[in-house]
């Protein structure tokens, strides 16, 4: 067999028909190719190469109707069904605000894009529109659903079509450092000063950055007032939680190039093996238990009161998932939030990192 690292378009669909039934992300992972290589050996045959054109897209994407949109990483599938509403086009940051599909989107992060049509076990054709990053890892999905529109969807394929059909797609590494080698990073007790000073969320990225801090490194050099670490058990035990007393919460899942967020109360809760599934009317989420190495809940002050989250990171000391109570621009966190996260347990902090 030739080496997976130079795989042709032929070699790649040849391994693929002899194991169909694997997931396409497992597949690429154990042939040491991207999930966008893997797609774009396809094109001609039922694959479209697409301009991965954001703006265009979000300009589109509402005529569609219902759909399902897909954000991931490597540990965890969040899933959201429900129509594009209020999408606004931004080249640095652009937005979908409906009831169901919310995101934040980075443009300058998607690299490739492609139209796919397969038919699944059951003979049922599916369509869906997936776009990759430059080192060929998926960073956003949309999934047809039964009443979504088939018109719009043929439309908005020919609007995004490409010049170019090729089967092959050039990926280069991506260094996924949070923190530049070439500053100072800074010291507790400035990370302390900065954080005192917050008076929103959304200023937490930004010091972040000027400190030259990843988000673990700040969160386990904080003063315990401003976080502290959980039981691994803490992530299952706080949606199971929400489950049973119906505090509504949101949950954060990115990529490299999109961030996906539910809000809204949880329901279905079921654990299989080593996946933490949740399985309501619109809202489908897996997560891989088993990566979760901490889990930290981290309280930052704002203009109406602090707002906590619960924060599981991988054993790389990368975010896996983020959770806060759902809560209205203006006004306080809910208590029934905060009494579920201090009902958690804790870790003594020497031993939690």
């Amino acid at each position: 067999m030739p080496d997976a690292r130079t795989l042709s378009p032929d070699d790649i669909r040849s391994l693929r028909a002899a194991h169909p039934e694997m997931r396409e992300r497992d597949f690429a992972r154990i042939h040491r190719i991207s999930e966008a290589e893997l797609v774009a050996a396809y094109v001609g045959e039922g694959v479209v190469r697409l301009r991965p054109d954001v703006e265009a897209l979000l300009e589109g994407a509402p005529a569609l109707g219902e759909v399902m949109a897909l954000t991931r990483n490597e540990s965890v599938v969040h899933e959201k069904i429900g129509p594009f509403e209020n999408a606004k086009y931004n080249p640095h940051a652009a937005i979908v605000l409906g009831d169901n599909i919310d995101l934040r989107i980075f443009p300058s992060k998607w690299a490739s894009g492609f139209a796919v049509e397969k038919t699944d076990k059951d003979g049922a054709l599916k369509r869906s529109l997936q776009f990759f990053d430059a080192a060929g890892d998926a960073v956003f999905k949309i999934h047809l659903r039964p009443a979504s529109n088939l018109e719009a969807y043929a439309a908005l394929v020919v609007r995004l079509t490409a010049d170019e059909q090729s089967q092959t797609v050039d990926t280069v590494y991506i260094d996924d450092s949070e923190t530049r080698a070439d500053a100072p990073v800074g010291t507790p007790a400035e990370l302390r000063a900065a954080w005192d000073k917050l008076t929103d969320t959304h200023q937490f990225f930004p010091m972040l950055k000027k400190l030259n801090l990843s988000r673990h490194q700040a969160v386990t050099s904080i003063d315990a007032d401003y976080a502290w670490p959980l039981d691994l058990g803490a992530t299952q035990g706080m949606l199971e939680g929400a489950a049973a007393s119906g505090v509504p919460i949101m949950a954060f899942v990115g990529s490299r190039g999109c961030i996906q967020i539910h809000s809204g109360e949880i329901h279905e809760v079921k654990p299989m093996g080593p996946w933490l599934n949740i399985m309501d009317e619109t809202f489908h989420m897996h997560l891989r238990l088993d990566h979760i190495t901490e889990v930290w809940a981290v309280r930052k002050p704002t203009s109406d009161g602090h707002v906590t989250s619960l924060e599981a990171f991988s054993a790389d000391n990368k975010m896996i998932i983020q959770f806060f109570g759902q809560r209205e621009e203006g006004k306080g966190e809910r208590a029934g939030w905060r009494d579920l996260i201090e009902s958690l347990p804790r870790l003594d902090r020497s031993n939690a990192a």
